[in-house]
Parts: structure tokens; sequence; C-alpha cells
């Protein structure tokens, strides 16, 4: 993301803290669909860009599960020309991606402050653009909007592409094709995505093709006061030739742009990757300083007579007209009037030749011919041309030494995994070995990253959800998932996986889960008249805390429960159960029978409930009179119990 930022005092956004993770910090940027903001991951303590879908898309749940889906796809793609994603979120309904922070600018900038742009610079801008659409390809992912906007450029030169399948999410939220198409910038749209919103590979090359006509002339090829006026003219006018803005475009540059972004599909380059060498094979020709290729430009060039299928255009001739003579004459070519090698106008039928003489200036011209054919052919194809070298297991610097002996050159166009070929040497070269090539050409190298391998994060603890998304730009899947009671770790978060963190394993990799389902349920027995002890360790066993309280209870003995809280249901461990105890029956007091004869004192003890035990004084008079009583008057004790009174 550029560096361009447009700060929002009031935007409730930043400052907040996304999903536990994302501090969003300033804007940078905002479009028609979502706002990217710099952002702080503080997992990881690292700068990356935030990109929050406006409010409302996130309460589609068409889209939400859209924009999943989509982001699970481009978080799969690993390449030094894509904006890595690092993750999707969604935080009470914003939604979100993180992703690789690009300090720099957008190819927008470089149009707006420096085009038109010579055509060697432009190829070499769109050559990383397409390098990125051809490992998207690859991968069976279609950009679908491809833009100025979309392509950042960093400080240190290089190009990444950005917003990988957010555009399928968006276009499937419920609006008619057109309207969904609409929300994007249609100045480069491919033309079947306007009529029935269909795409595939060949729609990113249109509108890569607008990208480079833009680059090239500084304007978009196609204007209009309304976005439906710009994609009609999508529809039914072809893209015209940058030369008409910039005389000094090569035509072989013009047919580059033109074979792009044909209104026919099937007539446009497969995908990226075919578009890539047309590409390098028009650079090579600028290198030459060729102001102009007749093959190449031949190659890039529709032929005529499919335009004319296409358009419905009819000479007259094509079916075929009788002469003088009642014989048909075949005119299968159209003249189209040259300039500089640049059509001026609109075509026009090549006239019928004249009879008398026919034949002889007829084998005249068919000498001619196949002598011009056959110069052009070695000129242009044997002398120009040569074969591939194998540099297949090469370093590059080997590979770079074998092709200059050859007269070639080579560039690094490409850096991939490969379980064969060692890391740094070369796994594949574009043309392949033993493909025709132009002397003095340029040999794409693809070089090996070594066996593709990926390092387990670290996932104890997190959310499920957010480890399983943790998994996708490490090309890691989910295995199996077993959940258990844990005391510690929360609900619904990893307590344990394997491989353990930092192991070194393949992409596709499955990765096994201990997930929490909490603290365990316990369930509570009931303790209620079982004596305490026995109450307590059959509570603590169950990994309770046993609390008590002792009470009077005439009917409960002493020593045994006579409530518990609670007595039913389930609790945690380490929760606590509230034992009440019983102390036995109400304590009485003891009456006092000091001085009084010996049946009166018996008397008033029996009938208060005590026993008697009477002892006679060591110096005993004979009186009969208590002296003493244990316990003494007024103590409280349990009832029944023995007092012992002494006499004189």
């Amino acid at each position: 993301m550029t560096d361009d930022v447009d700060t929002q005092v009031s935007d409730r956004l930043v400052g907040r803290v996304l999903d536990g993770r994302y501090r969003v910090g300033a804007r940078v940027a905002k479009g028609g669909m979502a706002t990217v903001y710099k952002a702080l991951d503080m997992r990881l303590d690292r700068v990356i860009a935030l990109k929050v879908m406006h409010d409302g898309l996130g309460d589609d749940a068409q889209f939400a599960r859209r924009f999943v889906a989509e982001a699970r796809a481009a978080a799969r793609l690993s390449h030094p020309n894509v904006v890595a994603v690092f993750d999707q979120g969604d935080d009470d309904g914003t939604l979100f991606l993180a992703m690789e922070y690009v300090p720099g600018r957008t190819l927008r900038d470089v149009i707006r402050e420096q085009a038109p742009l010579s055509p060697a610079r432009a190829l070499d801008l769109l050559t990383p653009i397409l390098s990125a659409l051809s490992a998207a390809h690859d991968a069976g992912i279609v950009h679908r909007d491809i833009k100025p906007e979309n392509v950042l450029i960093s400080d240190n030169g290089a190009v990444k592409v950005a917003d990988f399948g957010l555009a399928r999410a968006v276009s499937t939220t419920g609006n008619t094709a057109t309207q969904g198409l609409l929300m994007g910038t249609v100045s480069y749209l491919a033309p079947e995505l306007v009529t029935d919103g269909s795409a595939d590979a060949r729609s990113d090359v249109y509108s890569s093709g607008i990208l480079l006509y833009e680059m090239l002339t500084g304007n978009k090829p196609h204007s209009g006061d309304t976005p439906i006026q710009v994609a009609y003219a999508h529809v039914h006018a072809d893209v015209p030739a940058p030369s008409l803005e910039v005389p000094s475009i090569p035509p072989y540059v013009d047919a580059l742009v033109q074979r792009a972004t044909a209104r026919e599909r099937d007539l446009r380059p497969a995908d990226a990757r075919v578009l890539s060498r047309q590409v390098r094979r028009v650079r090579s020709a600028l290198e030459e300083g060729l102001p102009d290729d007749p093959e190449l430009t031949g190659d890039l060039t529709i032929p005529i007579q499919q335009i004319r299928q296409d358009s419905g255009y009819d000479d007259g001739y094509t079916r075929g007209a009788p002469d003088d003579d009642g014989q048909v004459l075949r005119h299968d070519t159209i003249v189209v009037p040259v300039e500089h090698g640049r059509p001026t106008g609109a075509p026009r039928v090549q006239a019928p030749p004249q009879r008398k003489g026919r034949g002889l200036i007829a084998l005249i011209a068919i000498l001619a011919a196949a002598i011009g054919v056959g110069t052009a052919a070695w000129y242009y194809g044997i002398h120009r041309y040569t074969t591939t070298p194998s540099l297949v297991n090469m370093a590059p610097a080997v590979a770079a030494a074998e092709a200059e002996k050859l007269g070639l050159r080579t560039t690094l166009a490409n850096q991939d995994f490969s379980e064969d070929v060692p890391t740094g040497e070369v796994m594949a070269t574009d043309p392949g070995a033993g493909d025709r090539i132009r002397k003095n050409g340029e040999i794409g190298l693809t070089v090996s990253k070594g066996p593709e391998r990926y390092r387990v994060p670290q996932l104890a603890g997190l959310e499920f959800e957010a480890a399983k998304r943790a998994l996708d730009p490490v090309k890691l899947i989910t295995g199996q998932v077993n959940e258990q009671y844990n005391e510690t770790v929360p609900s619904g978060r990893v307590i344990a996986f394997s491989p353990k963190f930092d192991t070194v394993v393949k992409p596709g990799s499955a990765v096994n889960f201990a997930v929490s389902k909490g603290k365990k349920p316990i369930t509570v027995p009931d303790q209620t008249g079982k004596s305490y002890r026995d109450a307590n360790k059959a509570l603590r066993k169950l990994g309770f805390v046993v609390g008590r309280t002792d009470q009077y209870d005439e009917k409960v003995a002493e020593g045994k429960v006579i409530s518990q809280t609670p007595n039913s249901g389930t609790l945690f461990a380490k929760d606590k159960v509230q034992l009440v105890v019983s102390k036995g029956p109400p304590l009485v007091e003891v009456p006092n029978v000091k001085r009084k004869n010996l049946a009166d004192a018996q008397k008033i003890l029996t009938e208060a409930g005590f026993t008697v035990k009477v002892e006679k004084a060591p110096f005993n008079l004979g009186l009969n009179i208590v002296a003493a009583q244990n316990p003494g008057a007024g103590k409280k004790v349990k009832p029944g119990s023995e007092v012992v009174i002494t006499v004189l």
C-alpha cells in the first residue's frame, strides 16, 4: 500500500483493534468497496496493510461467504509480484483482509506523472504484472479487476498486484451482473464482463492490454459521460492503435495492444503467460531498435478474414462473384490503406485484375512473390532466429554464460518451488529448450527455490477459527480435531497441536488439533445426613472446595450434615460446596443446687434433664447438704449431661 495517507481524525476505525490482533493506524487509501489502513499486527509485531470492507457488505451472508473463499484462494498465491494475503477476519460485521504493506506508490501515480511512457518502459512495467497474473492463472484464479490502482510499485521498484479475487466476491452480492461490475472501474473491463458477467484468464489479458494502452498514451482508449457509455464502448468499439496518439510507437507494439484487447476473447492470448511471451518478443525487437518487424507484426495481428467474420463485414467478393467470362473470382484479401506500416482508414476491396495479358502478368507476379517470400522467410526466419539451448539444472550465472555463447541474453523471469531441481538452479526457461528464439533474444529463467516447505506457526492458545486461518498463508490444512475438557484453556481455544511449532513440513500437510471444551462439568452429589468426614472426603475427591458451618440441631446428630449448598446440578473443579454441620441439640443451663439438701438437688437436676452423680465430701458431716457442683451453676452443657454434686 502507498504512504499517500489521507488522515481522518473522525475515522471510527483509527485506533481500534480488530479481531483482538490488528491495531488500525492511519488511512492510506479509500475506494468504492473498501478503505485501506496502515496497521500493526500486535501478535507478530509487524506493519501490515488492512483492507476493510465498507459498512453493510459484512451484513450480506452470501458476500461474506464469497469473501472468505476468495481471500483463502488469494492467500494461496505465493509470488514475488503478488501482494501477500496474511489473514481474513470478521470483527462484529467488519470484514477485513490483512495484507503485505508495500510502501511506495501505485501505477496510477506513475501514469499521472510520467505518461506517455516509452514502449520499453511500459513493457518493463507490464512484465511483472503479467508474471503475477501468470501465477494466478496457473492456480485457476482470475483477478477480474486489473487497473492502475491495483498495481503497487514499492520504493525499491518492485511491482506487485493486489486484490486478487475481491472483484469476484463483490460481483456476487445480489446485484445484477452489470450493476455489480460497474462498482469497479469500467475503463478496464473486458466486453464479456459487461455483457454477461463471465470471466476467464483472457479477461485479465484484456485489462492488461488496456493498461498498456494507457501507459503508452496517457489516456484511456474509451471515454464517455457515464460508466454505462464507457462499458458500451468496450463492447461495440475496438481499442484504437496507440500510435494514433503517439506516432513514434512501432507497428508491432500497436499489434500487441490490439491483439490483447480484441473484443472477441478467442482472438486474445489464452492467458497471461502467453501474453508475457509475446511481450518478451516485442521487448526484444525494441532493444534491437527495429522501426518495424513485419513477421512479428504479422504474428500479433488479428487475421483480417477473422475480423470480417466477427464484425459482419461483407466485401461482395468473399462469397465469389462472376467475371466477364462467367468465372468466379476469389478475392479474400481486404486491402487496408497503410501509412508507415499502420492502418489509416476503413478497409476497402482490392480491385479485380484486368484480363488482358493475365497469364504472363500472373506468372511474373507469382515468381516475384515467391522470391519475395523466400527472401523474407530467410531474413525474418532462418537468418534471424536460432534454437533455445537447454539451461535447466544450471546456476543462473552458468546459464547466462551458456546463452551468451550463442549471442543470447538471460533474465530472471520467475522463481518457483521444485522437488527435483536444487535451490538456485534453473528449473525452466521461456522459450523452452529447442524452441525458436530470435538471435540476440532474451531467455526468461525460472529459478528453483528448492522444495516448497513451511514452518508450522505457533497455534497454542488461539481461537480455533483463528488457528485455521493461520494455516492458509503457509499452505497447511486442518487435520483431525479432538475436543476435550481443559481446566486452564478457555473453551474454543487450541490446547495443543501436531506437528509441533516450527516443524518444517510440505504444503498440504495436515495439522491436528486438541481444542478445549472448557472446564469439565461435575455433577454435585447430595451429602445431606452423612457425617461431615465422609461428605468432605467425597466432595474433595471430585475436585470441589468444601466450606463448613456448624450449628445446633435438635434432630440431626452432632457431626452430621444438616444441609448443603448447592446440593444438585453441576459445578466445575475448584468451585465451592458449603456444608452446614450439626453440633447436636442446643445447650442447656445447669441450675444452681448449692446449699440445697440432697433430695431437692437431685430432683431439680433430674427434672432439668441431667443425670446426677453424688459424691461425699472427705470431711462428711452427715448433713446431706450440697456443698459444690460440677458443672457449676449457670454453665451451658449438652442436654442429659452428668452433674456431679458434693454433699457434706
